[in-house]
C-alpha cells in the first residue's frame, strides 16, 4: 500500500492523534489530524479510512499536535459548562432527562452532551478519557500557549478543577467527572 519511493525516505513522519474517545476507536468513528508529509498521509489515507469517521490533513508536522491541542481546549471548556449545567438542572429541580431531552435538539447540543450527559447525571465515569490524561494535555496546552502568547484563562480555569479531581483520588475517572467536583462541593 505504501509506495517503495516513500520507504525509500530517510524517514516518513506523521503526526496523528486522534478525537472520539473510546467509544469512537471501538465503533472506527474517530476523527484523526494529520501532521507531516503529504504524500506519506495520501498514502496511508485508506487505512485511516478503516478506523476513522474523518481525516484530514493539517500541514507540516507537529500540526496534527497542534489540532489535537485546540480539540482538547474546546473539550475542557464543554465539559464544564455541561458539568455546571447538570449541577443546577438537579439543584434546580427540574429532571434532568427532560433538560436534555429539550437543550440537546438546540444550541447547546454537541458530542459531550450526548455521549455524557446521562452517565454525568448517574454519577457513572468509568469510561472515556482519564482526568490524568486530561490534566497532561492541558499541561503540554499551558506551557506552549505562554510561548505563542494565547490567552487560555477559560482553560487554566479547568485545568485547575481537573487537578481539584485528582487530589480527590479521581485521577481515572472520565473527564466528565467535573460534575462529581461541583457535587462534592455541595456535600461539604
Amino acid at each position: 500500500l505504501i509506495s517503495k519511493e516513500l520507504l525509500k525516505k530517510d524517514s516518513i513522519y506523521l503526526d496523528a492523534p486522534v478525537s472520539g474517545g473510546e467509544v469512537g476507536a471501538q465503533n472506527g468513528k474517530l476523527s484523526i489530524m494529520i501532521g507531516g508529509d503529504r504524500s506519506a498521509y495520501k498514502q496511508i489515507s485508506p487505512i485511516l479510512d478503516c478506523y476513522s469517521a474523518f481525516h484530514k490533513y493539517m500541514g507540516k508536522s507537529g500540526n496534527g499536535q497542534l489540532t489535537k491541542m485546540i480539540n482538547q481546549i474546546c473539550i475542557a471548556g464543554l465539559l464544564q459548562a455541561l458539568a455546571e449545567a447538570a449541577n443546577f438542572s438537579k439543584k434546580s429541580g427540574i429532571s434532568s432527562k427532560d433538560v436534555f431531552d429539550v437543550i440537546s435538539k438546540g444550541a447547546a447540543q454537541s458530542w459531550q452532551m450526548e455521549n455524557r450527559w446521562d452517565s454525568m447525571i448517574d454519577d457513572q465515569y468509568n469510561f472515556g478519557f482519564a482526568v490524568d490524561l486530561m490534566v497532561k494535555d492541558l499541561e503540554i496546552i499551558s506551557k506552549f500557549s505562554k510561548k505563542i502568547g494565547a490567552n487560555i484563562s477559560v482553560t487554566e480555569i479547568v485545568k485547575s478543577y481537573y487537578q481539584e479531581l485528582q487530589d480527590m483520588g479521581a485521577g481515572e475517572l472520565d473527564t466528565s467527572s467535573l460534575l462529581r467536583r461541583l457535587d462534592e462541593q455541595d456535600n461539604n
